[in-house]
């Protein structure tokens, strides 16, 4: 009997996910990038650096995509803040610059959080 592989799990995790729980699930995959890039670049390895703020970058890129800023009240904030974590990425990645990488980990973090607690009020509520 073949047993699924963890790359299955995934897909199907993807797959069957709310909205809400797909946007927290690129958030945490955001901060991972932003984890690893850090341990990379406190590591001196630059090249492991470059591929986690390219990541970064492309599901930030993403994010900013899918937003509708005129949507709601935050939306242009939000959006504000998306340009800046793609240029602090992008900055960090060609300055080798780890306090910028911490910069954005923290950002993400704390909008990961939000979206987080965002996700758990509107499951309550349904």
């Amino acid at each position: 009997m073949a047993y699924p592989t963890p790359t299955a799990y995934l897909q199907a995790s993807v797959e069957t996910a709310s909205p809400a729980r797909l946007l927290v699930m690129l958030y945490d995959r955001l901060a991972l990038d932003c984890r690893r890039a850090v341990a990379a670049q406190e590591s001196g390895d630059h090249a492991a650096a470059r591929i986690q703020l390219l990541h970064a970058q492309d599901i930030v890129a993403e994010l900013q995509s899918s937003l509708r800023p005129d949507a709601w009240d935050g939306g242009q904030a939000l959006n504000g803040l998306y340009s800046h974590l793609l240029v602090q990425l992008v900055r960090a990645n060609v300055d080798h610059d780890v306090t910028r990488t911490l910069h954005c980990l923290d950002l993400v973090d704390g909008l990961a959080d939000a979206w987080r607690q965002a996700a758990l009020q509107t499951a309550a509520t349904a």
